[in-house]
């Protein structure tokens, strides 16, 4: 930090981080309501009186979407309850409202701790972000258009060997959607946080080549937790790209690596020693002048 740059007390820091916060949510009310209130189409305007049958938030279309994409054929959705659709319709609203506000929160969140920052730091900034943003995408579309089909569609046999119906609570549809999408978004963007580690010479790629077969075995347990009803396949559906994109972290941080310039440790002399002329005690080659234990000069 540079001289004629301000330092803020702890006070000033607080009250900013306020600010931002309350940016953040206004942001996230603001996108959440829209969802929630701004009608996909006017067609209700022409029959007003048949507003509750043809007035359609945009969250409706979203819900109508996830349906057509995830759920397999065959497959019965039941609220369970009077108010798991309501549910429902806030939960998701709020959960499209925090990703339309996903730009407003990486900025405010930027903007924060911006000043704070070392040039090299800033520099490193905006490919995080954008490698983050990219990863998290691909990753979120992967469980939203294969793993959670897969999942669903792994589980019907079982329904026809218990002579079941195939019958799903809405609620549970939904959540296993909205937290696998997330899920593995996030776990796409690990490598990334791993990169970015290794170039700040936080940390090493010798700590992942030393234990990939412990590594690789804590991701396949993570895998078989996030995917609890998918199965083997399932759980290898999401192994696989996790193994995929840790080796990939570990290429480009070895690159960040060799790049980095190298320092040589200093080398230590090795002290010599000689005896004292009149009494023998040992004597290191800085102590020649006069023996500390008889007094004597040595010269």
């Amino acid at each position: 930090m540079s001289g004629h740059e301000k330092v803020g007390t702890i006070w000033e820091h607080l009250s900013e981080l306020r600010n931002r916060l309350r940016y953040v949510l206004y942001s996230i009310l603001a996108t959440t309501t829209f969802f929630m209130v701004c009608p996909a189409n006017a067609s209700f305007l022409q029959n007003p009186s048949a507003l509750t049958t043809l007035y359609d938030p945009i969250i409706a279309l979203v819900l109508q979407s996830i349906v057509r994409d995830a759920l397999p054929k065959g497959v019965t959705l039941i609220a369970g309850s009077i108010t798991a659709p309501l549910e429902i319709y806030f939960i998701g609203s709020l959960i499209m409202g925090l990703a339309a506000s996903t730009p407003v929160i990486a900025y405010e969140f930027y903007m924060y701790v911006d000043p704070a920052l070392y040039p090299e730091e800033r520099r490193a900034a905006f490919p995080f972000i954008a490698s983050f943003t990219v990863l998290f995408v691909i990753g979120a579309l992967f469980g939203y258009k294969v793993l959670v089909p897969f999942m669903l569609w792994a589980m019907l046999p079982f329904f026809g060997i218990a002579n079941a119906t195939a019958v799903i609570y809405v609620t549970d549809f939904y959540q296993l959607v909205f937290m696998m999408t997330t899920a593995t978004g996030f776990i796409f963007t690990l490598p990334v946080f791993f990169v970015l580690l290794v170039r700040f010479g936080i940390i090493k790629t010798s700590f992942v080549t030393k234990r990939r077969r412990y590594i690789y075995a804590a991701m396949y347990i993570l895998a078989t937790v996030l995917t609890p009803d998918g199965g083997v396949l399932g759980d290898i559906a999401l192994f696989a790209p996790m193994i995929i994109l840790l080796e990939l972290a570990v290429f480009f941080g070895k690159r960040y690596e060799k790049s980095r310039p190298t320092t040589p440790a200093p080398v230590m002399e090795k002290p010599t020693y000689t005896k004292c002329r009149f009494c023998g005690n040992l004597l290191r080659s800085a102590e020649l002048g006069f023996c500390p234990s008889c007094g004597k000069s040595q010269i």
